[in-house]
């Protein structure tokens, strides 16, 4: 199973052209992916509201681009827009796997007063890979106030604590096939995103905390592939708010504990610019 996680920022790259066409190719050039997490995409947010973009429903358009996938949104912002239409941002799964279920979580949104911010989403496909099923968790935290990244942290830790739960006791409650019927919940869980804080950040650490109910911990992809390596720079490499900028880490990939040892590998691709983020490329097997 390939993935590809990727911060595309509204499919603006850093020639500040807005392409999801370009965006796919790109992703396309960099692995066969069966599956593509994304984050920062947009509907209904013509420039100046997002620098670039025509209004073209992105959600619509990327699944267009990739027929044979089956596309997942996570609607994080919903503004009313002109004539009725609604403006949207959020993130987005794409499988060609089979997709057993779909969840959203609403992440936790605190008052920070004077601190800007948005609603933020995780959004999960159950995937069935070649050797099981894997939750697949894709997000993008808070970029202002690290109030509300904390509570986000503690939310993801949740939700994944409490899928594992329903992994540990996969009796179905009804199978009548009705909105009742309780589908079985896989153990393997890889966490995706956009986390808007640095790798030294203790936040990261918190991530790959153990847990209270005993539910095995998460464990950074790369740090598992790549023991003692430095984690490479995943944005601010090619587009920097002032010059001497410095780049760094803050897209990752989390994976439970029984997917470990399926890690094959874990890229940082550095070298592209067809958005200010870069994108992670793991294969399990």
């Amino acid at each position: 199973m390939k993935l590809i996680t990727w911060n595309v920022q509204w499919c603006r790259g850093v020639d500040g052209s807005v392409d999801p066409a370009r965006v796919v190719a790109e992703a396309k050039r960099l692995a066969d992916f069966d599956v593509l997490c994304l984050q920062e995409i947009g509907d209904n947010f013509p420039d100046p509201r997002l620098p670039g973009h025509s209004g073209e429903d992105q959600f619509a358009r990327l699944a267009e681009l990739l027929p044979g996938y089956t596309a997942v949104p996570g609607i994080a912002v919903d503004h009313p827009g002109d004539g009725g239409r609604r403006r949207r941002f959020g993130n987005m799964i794409l499988s060609r796997l089979p997709v057993q279920q779909t969840f959203a979580y609403l992440l936790p949104f605190p008052a920070d007063p004077g601190v800007p911010g948005m609603p933020r989403i995780a959004v999960e496909a159950v995937v069935s890979a070649p050797f099981g099923d894997v939750r697949v968790i894709t997000t993008h935290l808070e970029y202002y106030g690290r109030a509300r990244r904390a509570a986000q942290v503690e939310a993801l830790r949740a939700i994944y604590a409490e899928g594992a739960g329903h992994a540990r006791d996969p009796s179905p409650t009804k199978d009548d096939g009705g909105p009742f019927e309780s589908l079985p919940r896989p153990a393997a869980t890889v966490i995706t995103g956009d986390f808007n804080l640095e790798y030294a950040d203790s936040l990261h650490a918190r991530m790959a905390a153990p847990f209270a109910d005993g539910t095995a911990p998460l464990a950074d992809a790369w740090d598992a592939a790549h023991p003692g390596e430095p984690y490479p720079p995943t944005f601010r490499i090619h587009e920097k708010e002032f010059p001497d900028q410095a780049a760094y880490a803050c897209d990752f990939v989390f994976v439970s504990a029984d997917l470990k040892p399926r890690l094959r590998s874990v890229v940082v691709d550095t070298a592209t610019q067809v958005s200010d983020h870069q994108p992670v490329i793991v294969a399990l097997a």
